[in-house]
């Protein structure tokens, strides 16, 4: 099994429900940090979410909140993603959020 060591990086231009990261259909990822972090000097929000193969999502957390030129980590300790499964972020107004994921990859081999 290859480790791959990666991340993955957004700037929340819109109020979309935004893919930031999706597991390769053969492999598993460990999720080691999520960080958002506010950009242009006024509060902002945002929603973490993960769909699962089946399209089912699952908030991971449904308010961050951030005030001007604020950083937070969203996750505290490591998260496991399956195959297929599908990281995604939403901001409550556009143009705000810078978010990075931080994780290792790793191949399965099953497809």
């Amino acid at each position: 099994m290859a480790n791959i060591y990666k991340n993955a990086k957004l700037s929340l231009t819109s109020t979309a429900n935004t893919v930031l990261y999706t597991v390769p259909s053969n492999s598993r990822a460990i999720v080691k940090s999520i960080l958002l972090a506010e950009d242009a000097a006024g509060a902002a929000t945002a929603k973490v979410t993960l769909t699962n193969a089946a399209g089912t999502a699952f908030v991971l957390d449904n308010l961050v909140s951030l005030s001007a030129n604020e950083k937070e980590q969203v996750i505290t300790e490591p998260l496991v993603m399956e195959e297929s499964e599908i990281l995604k972020v939403q901001a409550a107004t556009a143009d705000r959020l810078h978010v990075i994921v931080s994780l290792r990859e790793y191949y399965t081999g099953i497809a």
